[in-house]
């Protein structure tokens, strides 16, 4: 039982991670909570639907499973990166240096107009994803893991691990981390901070695409508003790791899996939504600047 929830934990606790890192990164360079960006997973997951019904029509899923399933991630991702980019040019840069009110009503006002244009577009029914990984126990494995469970851990692990390598090692990962510690003194050296700021939504966007499909795999439905309670969980797994901090987005979403997933097997399922909340507030009160995260000093 301890064992089943474990890995049931960290299966959730993995997307949420996902998800966590585009808040995380565009809190550390705008020092915005993008809340829009939940929606984001929510239309990646409608698209993981409509790009595999579309290749099953065509026949190419029956012949070519694991071909259409690359070619549904990566257009799928490739369309959200779209919303991502569009999204901040349109609702946030205008705002750059309004009140910081501004960006944050701009951030809801956009998070309900997306919700509202996918239930107008999709209908407001559960859309239903077909079980094409196999969902029961690998028996060669040894332990009570699934098909679908393994896909979405060695998924997301490869995914958190080339976006730490991209961050710390390539041209343009240095070029987002100068312009989250100084954006003005970026500029003066010649970084064009517009673009950064966009290709860090665009990959932020293309995580959260990659998160909706899997979710849309291992549950099986999907409907327009699993958005919402989705980027507030994955907030909170931002804000429990350190928002800013990339390795505490990973490490907060997997603690935050963790606990949901053992909270509702031994306390309560019906609180299991609840748990994420409870979190959030403990680390407000006891611990702001999150598990990882650390005082700043402000400068003069």
């Amino acid at each position: 039982m301890f064992l089943q929830q474990l890995i049931n934990g960290l299966t959730l606790g993995a997307v949420y991670a996902l998800v966590a890192l585009g808040y995380t990164m565009v809190y550390g360079i705008l020092g915005l909570i993008n809340f829009a960006h939940g929606e984001i997973y929510m239309i990646g997951a409608y698209l993981g639907i409509i790009f595999l019904g579309l290749f099953t029509v065509a026949g190419l899923t029956e012949s070519h499973l694991f071909l259409s399933l690359i070619l549904t991630f990566l257009l799928s991702a490739a369309t959200c990166a779209g919303y991502g980019m569009t999204l901040e040019r349109i609702a946030y840069r205008p705002l750059r240096h309004a009140h910081r009110l501004a960006p944050l009503i701009s951030a809801i006002g956009m998070s309900i107009f997306l919700q509202n244009y996918v239930m107008l577009t999709q209908g407001s029914g559960d859309k239903v994803f077909p079980h094409i990984l196999p969902t029961g126990p690998i028996a060669e494995a040894g332990l009570p893991i699934s098909g679908i469970q393994l896909f979405i851990l060695l998924a997301s692990v490869v995914l958190m691990g080339t976006l730490h390598f991209f961050i710390r090692k390539t041209r343009l990962g240095k070029a987002m981390r100068a312009t989250a510690q100084d954006k003005t003194m970026a500029s003066l050296c010649g970084i064009p901070i517009d673009r950064v700021i966009m290709v860090t939504f665009a990959i932020g966007s293309i995580l959260a695409a990659v998160a909706g499909v899997m979710v849309a795999m291992y549950y099986g439905v999907v409907h327009f508003f699993i958005g919402y309670v989705a980027g507030i969980k994955a907030f909170t797994a931002a804000v429990l790791g350190g928002i800013g901090n990339i390795p505490g987005a990973m490490v907060g979403g997997l603690l935050l899996g963790l606990v949901e997933s053992l909270g509702a097997a031994y306390i309560s399922s019906e609180f299991k939504d609840g748990f994420a909340f409870l979190i959030l507030i403990f680390v407000l009160i006891f611990r702001p600047s999150g598990l990882l995260g650390e005082k700043v000093p402000e400068r003069a």
